[in-house]
């Protein structure tokens, strides 16, 4: 139970952070619009799959750029390149979010 209290607490404290925020009010937008398509159970698994990964994702890089922050408050160029990959990361996994969305939607929209 502890490990359970440990992990929702970083989860009330990633929700304070901005790019959490902003991924978790785009998955509700985007939830609601798969309420209003009517997804069957496979699409809704791909489809909260990709909001979970990207919101997860973007949990894990908000961890690097305050670790990274924390080694070193000056400017660094080893920094900026750990911290520009972190974020290629979460690009990455919200294109793929993106473009399951987009093939879910166009699919269901008949097109």
């Amino acid at each position: 139970m502890k490990k359970f209290k440990v992990a929702f607490e970083g989860l009330y404290c990633a929700l304070k952070h901005r790019s959490v925020l902003i991924q978790v009010i785009l998955a509700i937008l985007a939830l609601g619009a798969g309420f209003i398509l009517k997804l069957n159970y496979l699409e809704w698994l791909f489809f909260i799959s990709a909001i979970f990964l990207v919101i997860a994702l973007e949990i894990v890089n908000t961890c690097i750029e305050r670790l990274c922050d924390f080694v070193e408050e000056r400017y660094n160029d080893k920094i900026k390149v750990i911290k520009d990959m972190s974020s290629a990361a979460v690009l990455l996994v919200a294109i793929l979010a993106l473009f399951i969305a987009l093939i879910i939607f166009i699919h269901k929209m008949g097109g």
